[in-house]
């Protein structure tokens, strides 16, 4: 028998989320127990900051200018290379139970995630023997959504109504304070979908020999909005005991001062005058957050992770009492962060901070494999999950992906050369709902090194394509001041522009079309 992979995934967690890297708030045990016994990566970045791109490049290895999907929306090619079907090959179970997302959730009928579960199929799709899947708000779609419709009827409503009738995300607010997406949901915590997940992903495990190998991606929907758990959970954490976040200034006037020093999009997002993604809903003006709105949207992430870090604490029992634990390896990270009120701003989109970039991102290898526990600071990207997945099953890593095996040491790091990670973000949006008005193209190309982030901005309908942002991390690890058009870095950001410019990967000369908004 060989080694085991447990990918867990969640979907819009912060990088500081879990004690392990460095958060006061929700206690996560057994996720910071992988990094006591594993490898704990302090630079992870994504590719994209935007779910779909981002699966997509954990499942190819590959950049979104490479695997082609630019934007949420964009299919995934059914046929595109796999990591899961690599492993299936050679010999590998594969499941993946929860949120997959490599196909547009809100778009015509055809896609096969939207429709197996209405079929009772479970796949093979993707290279995956077994797909069950759930979302964070009820589509009707999944396999999640088909147990509770079948079954638990009268609970659905408990769930945020997440898209209005017109397919927009809705704005309105409960809970206490009334912040926008924060739900009290009247569900039994054993019917919640990170419950159904661990539950699943155990059901898969038990149905296998023991000698199987396996790899399972364990994808929970949280703690992306909406913030709706169950209401037996909401006094893990009380709103009313939290600090406002390090980066939400104290004033109105400070908040507007520091998004200033960004390009204009920035505020624009903030006052409501600029809209440039889906993921920031109509109708919703973040300057308008009241402090305890703030502290209760806080609140119901840190419940959320709480209780995912419950969930895969049964999954790893359950894996020990296999007796497989010993030639297991898992992985933890998630495919983007959430602003979280950073910057007076919440949701996520076309801002290349820590917030949205940074990702948690650990690696406990099977303890038979004798590897020292250790703590990295070099640069790594999600494309290198697949190659470093190839090389635990000790498989060659395909040509077609452009990630590496992560390092698991210091000196691993220095003989790979981790010195950078490469993000990019691409949308077009429109600003309002005049069907004169044309769609908002923005385009980001970043480059992350150990001191430095450097984000150049293409020519659009609302750059030039000399504006920026630069951040001297050593001085300014929170990213407050804009360095752009400081002249005395104008040597350095004219060399990691250079840098950037020689890595990224060849962009198509036409782009996939995008079938919806999400």
């Amino acid at each position: 028998m060989g080694r085991n992979i447990l990918l867990i995934t969640t979907d819009q967690m912060r990088y500081d989320a879990l004690g392990c890297t460095g958060g006061k708030v929700a206690r996560t045990p057994r996720i910071d127990a992988l990094a006591a016994n594993g490898i704990n990566y302090s630079r992870a970045h994504n590719q994209c900051v935007t779910c779909m791109p981002a699966r997509a490049s954990i499942i190819t290895g590959q950049y979104p200018a490479t695997h082609g999907v630019w934007t949420n929306g964009v299919p995934l090619p059914e046929d595109a290379p796999s990591v899961a079907r690599e492993l299936g090959n050679a010999g590998y179970k594969t499941a993946l139970i929860g949120k997959a997302h490599f196909e547009p959730w809100l778009s015509p009928p055809g896609f096969y995630e939207n429709d197996m579960a209405k079929k009772g199929e479970t796949g093979p799709h993707r290279g995956f023997d077994r797909m069950e899947l759930a979302n964070h708000f009820m589509t009707g779609n999944f396999h999640y959504d088909q147990l509770m419709l079948g079954e638990h009827k009268d609970k659905i409503g408990g769930f945020y109504p997440m898209v209005t009738p017109e397919g927009r995300q809705n704005h309105i607010g409960g809970a206490d304070t009334g912040a926008i997406q924060c739900w009290v949901n009247d569900m039994p915590k054993e019917l919640y979908h990170t419950d159904w997940v661990a539950d699943r992903v155990i059901s898969f495990l038990d149905a296998l020999d023991t000698d199987q190998d396996w790899f399972i991606w364990m994808s929970f929907p949280d703690p992306h909005h909406p913030w709706d758990p169950p209401a037996s959970e909401i006094d893990r954490v009380n709103w009313r005991d939290l600090d406002l976040p390090e980066l939400y200034a104290a004033t109105t006037e400070d908040r507007e001062k520091l998004l200033e020093q960004k390009p204009r999009h920035w505020k624009g997002a903030w006052d409501g005058s600029l809209r440039t993604n889906f993921e920031f809903p109509p109708n919703f003006r973040p300057a308008d957050l009241t402090d305890d709105q703030v502290r209760e949207i806080n609140a119901m992430n840190h419940i959320e992770n709480e209780m995912i870090d419950d969930a895969c604490g049964r999954v790893f029992d359950r894996i020990n009492e296999r007796g497989w634990d010993g030639q297991t390896d898992i992985f933890f990270t998630t495919d983007h962060g959430e602003l979280q009120g950073d910057f007076g701003l919440m949701f996520k989109g076309a801002f290349h901070v820590d917030a949205l970039m940074r990702l948690p991102f650990l690696w406990r290898p099977a303890p038979d494999a004798n590897v020292t526990p250790d703590a990295l600071a070099d640069p790594v990207a999600h494309i290198d999950l697949a190659p470093t997945f190839c090389s635990i099953a000790g498989l060659d890593v395909p040509e077609w992906m452009e990630g590496s095996p992560l390092p698991q040491s210091a000196v691993e790091a220095q003989a790979q050369n981790r010195e950078t990670v490469l993000t990019g973000w691409d949308s077009e949006h429109k600003n309002s709902d005049d069907p004169d008005k044309q769609k908002l193209s923005l385009s980001l190309r970043t480059i992350t090194t150990t001191d430095y982030v450097a984000t150049a901005y293409l020519p659009g309908s609302i750059y030039k394509g000399n504006e920026g942002e630069l951040y001297d991390l050593r001085d300014d690890p929170l990213q407050k001041v804009n360095l752009w058009n400081d002249p005395k870095y104008t040597s350095i950001q004219s060399d990691l522009l250079a840098t950037m410019k020689d890595m990224w990967p060849a962009e198509a000369a036409e782009r996939r079309k995008q079938i919806a908004p999400a």
